[in-house]
């Protein structure tokens, strides 16, 4: 029995792995371990460890690593207390393999401490491109990685032409695919269950009704101008007159300036047609997407559930850049009235169809069937 860790450090990282949660779980060659870290412990992130155990899941260890201030300073100090907490419990745990998600800067905490204790890492979501420091994290996980889990072809060929051994690269898919589908299958013809589980606060948006949804993060290497870049995407919104549920920003160095300009906005301005969210289950919020009549900011979401759902999807800035994207996407900058002018045009064309870019729906059964027949080495030689 191969015991897997899985190492959960935000909110939009759990709806990324959850069917391989279950995938692990499930699985008669593998026994689960969840190691929840970092800002998915934070009530003013949404609490995302109460979810997760909502749902049925045991949570074997909690790692409290974020340095307040939302800055690049803080990020690094974050990182740096992270490979040390980490390194502790993966000393407890004793996994025989560690899994981590993406590109958030917590996980490279999780790729040191996993690589110098010589425990085979799992990569899920590398090889694709990106702006920010998101893109150097990333590929400088890749290298960290022993096995690489990838959402297509062009991921994978990064990854070779970056010197890893084809053996260990492996299409499977996006497991947030996976979630997208299951939601969508799922959905019933009314979303009231899911009204009565927003909490948040400002103007009530009546889910019956046409809305649309915006969750923008602060871009890293440009945490300055995050409340600028905000300030831009509310005028859009307060301009349009449309019901709008507003997802709270990520723990990026940057966040403060974003969360100061979305709370300075609402005190100045009537924002009678925006609710703002801390969180959600990541199944309801699939399903508020399939519904809305576009997503709105620069999230993934917006290139990767978006796409497989055919929401129509504005995204804004550098933060997506590079990214491989569906038809469903319109690129703007930030600017209030190229943002507004995107958002109705995507209004007026509404659903797009279905694109498999990212995966069919059975990435988490893949990437768990992966883990189950692996190596355990850990050696690397760079190949070319």
């Amino acid at each position: 029995m191969r015991k897997v860790c899985i190492v959960i450090t935000a909110r939009p990282s759990y709806a990324r792995i959850r069917s391989l949660l279950h995938a692990v779980r499930e699985h008669k060659d593998l026994e689960l371990q969840l190691v929840v870290a970092a800002s998915a412990l934070l009530d003013r992130y949404g609490s995302a460890d109460k979810v997760i155990e909502s749902e049925g899941f045991y949570i074997d260890r909690r790692v409290y690593m974020i340095v307040e201030g939302e800055n690049p300073v803080t990020s690094a100090k974050s990182t740096g207390l992270g490979v040390t907490e980490l390194t502790t419990v993966f000393d407890n745990l004793q996994p025989d393999f560690v899994v981590t998600i993406a590109d958030r800067f917590e996980t490279m905490a999780t790729a040191i401490a996993a690589s110098y204790m010589h425990i085979p890492l799992v990569h899920v979501q590398g090889g694709e491109v990106t702006g920010s420091i998101d893109e150097k994290v990333r590929h400088a996980i890749t290298k960290l990685a022993d096995i690489h889990c990838v959402s297509g072809e062009q991921a994978a060929q990064r990854i070779i032409k970056m010197g890893e051994d084809p053996k260990q690269v492996y299409i499977t898919g996006c497991p947030s695919i996976d979630l997208a589908m299951q939601a969508c299958e799922s959905q019933d013809e009314s979303l009231e269950h899911i009204t009565e589980q927003l909490g948040g606060v400002g103007a009530s948006v009546d889910l019956s009704k046409p809305y649309i949804i915006v969750m923008q993060h602060p871009v890293t290497t440009e945490y300055k101008q995050a409340r600028l870049h905000i300030e831009q995407t509310l005028q859009a919104i307060q301009q349009c007159h449309i019901p709008t549920l507003w997802f709270w920003p990520n723990v990026d160095a940057g966040s403060d300036g974003t969360s100061k300009g979305i709370r300075a906005f609402r005190e100045n301005n009537e924002a009678n047609n925006i609710h703002f969210v801390k969180n959600l289950p990541p199944e309801n919020f699939i399903q508020l997407l399939n519904r809305s009549q576009c997503i709105v900011g620069n999230s993934s979401v917006g290139i990767r559930e978006s796409t497989f759902i055919g929401t129509p999807s504005v995204n804004i800035g550098s933060r997506q850049n590079g990214r491989d994207r569906g038809e469903n996407v319109i690129d703007v900058a930030y600017n209030s009235e190229e943002i507004k002018n995107a958002l109705v045009a995507q209004i007026k064309h509404g659903k797009y169809p279905s694109n498999p870019l990212y995966g069919n729906g059975q990435a988490g059964t893949r990437i768990a069937e992966v883990i189950a027949n692996a190596s355990d080495n850990t050696e690397k030689t760079l190949r070319y």
